[in-house]
C-alpha cells in the first residue's frame, strides 16, 4: 500500500518546490502540477506532488493524519505494568 501525504509548499524553485509535511520540510519534483504555488497544499507521494488540495480538502484530510498519528502512538505506548517495571529495574 502507498500513501500520499498532505503538505504545504512553501517555496517554489522551478521544477521543485519544498514543502512542510507538519514541521518538516523537505524538497519535492512538482512536474506532474506544475502551477502549485507558495502557499497551496498539495499531495506528495514518492518524492512528487501528485495533486493539489483546496484549502477545505487540507483540513479535512490533516485532521484525519492527526489523528492516526495519535491513534498510532496510543497503541505504540507500553502496558502501565511493562512501564512501571522498567523503572524499577
Amino acid at each position: 500500500m502507498c500513501l500520499g501525504i498532505p503538505a504545504r509548499v512553501v517555496k517554489v524553485l522551478g521544477d521543485t518546490a519544498i514543502v512542510d509535511f507538519g514541521g518538516v520540510r523537505r524538497e519535492v519534483d512538482i512536474l506532474l502540477q506544475p502551477d502549485v504555488k507558495e502557499g497551496d497544499y498539495v499531495i506528495v507521494h514518492a518524492g512528487a506532488v501528485i495533486s493539489k488540495l483546496s484549502i477545505e480538502e487540507a483540513e479535512k484530510t490533516l485532521k484525519i493524519w492527526e489523528e492516526l498519528i495519535s491513534a498510532l502512538e496510543e497503541v505504540m505506548k507500553p502496558p502501565v505494568s511493562e512501564s512501571r517495571s522498567r523503572e524499577e529495574a
